[in-house]
């Protein structure tokens, strides 16, 4: 029936299958082998991703070759325009008309632009790109929620202690994110919303961006340590080492990072409060808690609409793997920020108006992380993140009118060693006839006579003469 021997089918099976895969080293044999026999069909790709810090996607086909997939040119609009007439030509030839933009300049031009350039930096430039690598909007938030935690802590104002905590917290925010921005550029430059950034376009050298966060780094935490109070100084470096070594990394692996994020944000008052009294007191973890509650309602709603962009810099976000969870979250530290407000009274750093004058905006808060709770669309959660920009700087202004002044603080602090019972001493004339104090005999002085017969005490003969 086969007129082919099966000894020659073999033999050409064998050869084709050690041809395929003779060009392979033994330790591309020992580590493809496998997963290609596999998948059966020597055309299909095999994907994966790395998990770990700095995370890559490789593309790999059978052979020992690297692809790409390239999305084809859409040529449906050039196919659908009419043909250009035949220019006539000497000779009798004729020729096509040059397409527009075919010319050699625009040629020229669209070769450069798919080139690789090299970014000069001048000095006119600098304060630009240092607005961009520290974020300077973010800074500034920062700052202010700094201030507000010095102005509300029960001690008089001092106008050099609240310059130096101010510029030591802008500092260390600058420091925190520029570092930030060095450890995320191969990601910041796949979302839309970061690829424009001074590291990832090539406007600033890393060495350049890492020296410009150090020297704001020690320059900030030093003037906190030094000029404001050791305290102070030690929550600047915990708060870069949280945004940096732990917020950062965690962005990629888990989605408790929003959690660390939050405490970070909610350092800053209280480092205000700790520069102007020295101590952490009830007061100052409670302006961390408003800031602490606040951030959840705010990146919530910013991160729903971002969610294809966080999902192609491969970021562990709760809108991208627990959406439910992301809506539920934002409602939630929405309706804590009432019970806080009606702790402010009774901690003694407002008076009781406060929970009434701050209940209108921070319903209206709620009402907007419920109608995103329920609606879960992008139109909820714009108004929601809008909402969360005016809503913390009132909040703070009104809590900074309702603040409990000064000289009631002080007259509590006097009313409670006066209310202690007082001890009456009694009358002098008592006084001397108690028999504790009555002249014991022993200390009677002795008659004249007696002191003059002393032979200690006797008189000089010039004297008795």
């Amino acid at each position: 029936m086969f007129k082919t021997p099966c000894s020659k089918l073999t033999g050409a099976v064998g050869a084709s299958v050690f041809q395929r895969f003779g060009k392979r080293t033994a330790s591309q044999r020992s580590s493809r082998g496998l997963v290609q026999l596999c998948r059966g069909c020597s055309g299909e790709w095999v994907t994966w991703q790395r998990c770990s810090y700095l995370q890559r996607q490789y593309v790999m086909k059978s052979g020992a070759e690297l692809h790409q997939r390239a999305r084809p040119v859409q040529r449906e609009a050039v196919e659908d325009q009419p043909p250009l007439p035949l220019l006539p030509k000497a000779g009798g030839r004729t020729e096509a008309p040059p397409a527009p933009g075919a010319g050699p300049d625009s040629s020229r031009e669209e070769r450069l632009e798919r080139q690789w350039k090299e970014m000069r930096l001048s000095p006119e430039d600098l304060p630009e790109v240092y607005s961009q690598l520290s974020k300077i909007k973010l800074t500034a938030l920062v700052v202010t929620t700094t201030a507000a935690g010095y102005a509300m802590a029960p001690v008089p104002f001092d106008p050099s202690v609240f310059m130096l905590a101010s510029l030591g917290t802008g500092l260390a925010s600058c420091a925190a994110n520029s570092i930030n921005q060095f450890f995320e550029v191969p990601f910041d430059s796949n979302m839309n919303r970061t690829k424009n950034r001074p590291l990832v376009r090539g406007r600033i050298s890393p060495l350049h961006a890492v020296s410009f966060a150090a020297l704001c780094g020690v320059t900030g935490v030093s003037l906190l340590t030094l000029l404001v109070n050791p305290l102070t100084g030690f929550l600047g470096a915990l708060n870069i080492f949280l945004y940096t070594c732990c917020y950062t990394p965690l962005k990629r692996l888990s989605i408790a990072n929003t959690w660390v994020g939050a405490v970070v944000g909610a350092l800053p008052p209280v480092m205000g409060w700790t520069a102007a009294t020295a101590a952490l007191d009830p007061g100052a973890l409670l302006l961390g808690g408003f800031l602490y509650s606040w951030q959840f309602p705010h990146f919530n709603a910013l991160s729903w609409n971002l969610r294809e962009d966080y999902s192609r810099g491969g970021y562990r976000m709760m809108s991208v793997t627990h959406p439910a969870l992301c809506r539920r979250v934002a409602l939630r530290h929405s309706l804590a920020l009432v019970g806080l407000s009606s702790l402010a009274p009774a901690l003694g750093l407002t008076s009781w108006s406060f929970p009434l004058v701050s209940l209108p905006i921070n319903l209206y808060l709620s009402h907007l992380a419920f109608r995103f709770f329920r609606d879960s669309d992008r139109g909820s959660a714009r108004r929601l993140f809008f909402c969360s920009l005016w809503h913390l700087p009132m909040l703070l202004l009104l809590a900074l009118t309702c603040k409990r002044p000064q000289r009631d603080a002080e007259s509590q602090a006097l009313a409670a060693p006066l209310s202690a019972p007082l001890t009456v001493l009694p009358p002098v004339p008592t006084l001397l006839s108690a028999p504790a104090l009555a002249p014991s005999p022993t200390l009677a002085t002795p008659p004249v006579p007696a002191l003059l017969s002393c032979p200690m005490l006797s008189l000089s003969p010039t004297l008795q003469s």
